[in-house]
């Protein structure tokens, strides 16, 4: 059987590196373009020494990208803004599309414009994307010719919440979410912020009710719900290289049993692949599933307060981007969602 041709279009950033290496191990495709405009014709080794021996091969111009049919799949790792710009090209040659911007998860063009702070430039594509979350959009990811992967925050946060949703064991009103991040998060680029000396040995708050991944978490959970929820979420900068905790709390409707709520998340999640639900007592760390595509979730009920906690973790550069995508990748074209995705984390 031939293998799929996929294509990674802005492949020198974390996310295009960790794609080149799960894509390597992968049984069904090969990469036949890597895209970074300003390291065009560089071997890719030089720029990812990790990769030596694996991807000998050179970074390509994204018009280089733009003029092939040498492939049936593009995963695109542009910033948003210049990936909307890109994206209706490559559909109307007949490739489908794993969006890793932010581009096309939004189904309103007007919060787009809101939090983005431009207009969209293709507002009719918005409704045919699939927001690519496995987990809720199995069936309609099958079908898809554009699927908009999630923000690695919105991931964590959307799973820790899905199970109580619409089910009236929550006050949908109530949802605080609290997120840290490692500094991969921000992504392959030279910031003061981000310098070892200002953020190592230092934990930040930033993006105060504005961060913009906030309208993707209520859009995800409103659907849920079957109504408006509206969050107050607070993201954290702490001083490693990857990985996402995340502690969602919520009140409760009503007094509840711990074990009836653990029931509720592992039904929802009992076939899923990449999701781990901990026995009562027993919380995820970001070390758990590092290098790894699993989403590890615990529980508590603070019965003194009345309120859930959820506390959930995975690794922003797989789960959180790459490794979604290429869940997102075989659900498209009917290979079993694990693939080239089956490793354990790295552990310590």
């Amino acid at each position: 059987m031939d293998k799929l041709k996929v294509a990674i279009a802005g492949a020198s950033g974390y996310t295009g590196a960790e794609l080149l290496r799960l894509l390597w191990s992968h049984p069904r495709v090969k990469v036949t373009h890597a895209t970074a405009d300003r390291y065009a014709g560089q071997v890719i080794s030089r720029t990812f020494p990790s990769l030596q021996g694996y991807f000998d091969g050179s970074f390509t111009s994204l018009d280089d990208l733009k003029a092939t049919n040498d492939c049936d799949l593009v995963f695109v790792a542009l910033p948003h803004k210049t990936a909307m710009g890109v994206i209706p090209g490559l559909l109307d040659q007949g490739k489908k599309v794993v969006d890793l911007s932010a581009d096309f998860r939004l189904r309103d063009p007007g919060l787009y414009e809101e939090w983005y702070g431009i207009t969209h430039s293709f507002p009719g594509l918005l409704g045919s994307a699939v927001y690519g979350l496995p987990e809720v959009y199995r069936r309609e990811i099958h079908s898809a010719v554009l699927v908009a992967n999630p923000g690695c925050y919105p991931t964590g946060a959307i799973l820790a919440l899905l199970p109580v949703l619409g089910c009236g064991v929550i006050r949908e009103d109530s949802i605080v979410i609290d997120a840290k991040s490692g500094v991969s998060g921000a992504g392959r680029q030279v910031d003061l912020a981000y310098l070892f000396g200002e953020c190592n040995e230092s934990v930040r708050a930033y993006g105060l009710g504005r961060h913009r991944h906030t309208p993707e978490i209520e859009q995800e959970l409103s659907v849920r719900a079957g109504g408006p929820v509206r969050v107050s979420f607070t993201p954290h900068l702490i001083p490693m290289t990857r990985g996402i905790l995340t502690t969602a709390y919520a009140s409760l409707t009503g007094s509840a049993d711990e074990s009836a709520m653990l029931g509720l998340y592992q039904k929802q999640y009992a076939s899923e692949p990449f999701v781990r639900v901990r026995e009562s007592g027993q919380f995820p760390a970001t070390k758990d599933t590092l290098g790894s595509n699993f989403c590890d979730v615990g529980i508590y009920v603070d019965r003194r307060v009345g309120r859930l906690i959820v506390v959930s973790a995975l690794d922003n550069l797989v789960k959180g981007a790459a490794g979604q995508a290429i869940q997102n990748m075989n659900l498209m074209f009917g290979f079993d969602e694990r693939e080239g995705l089956e490793g354990a984390g790295l552990f310590p």
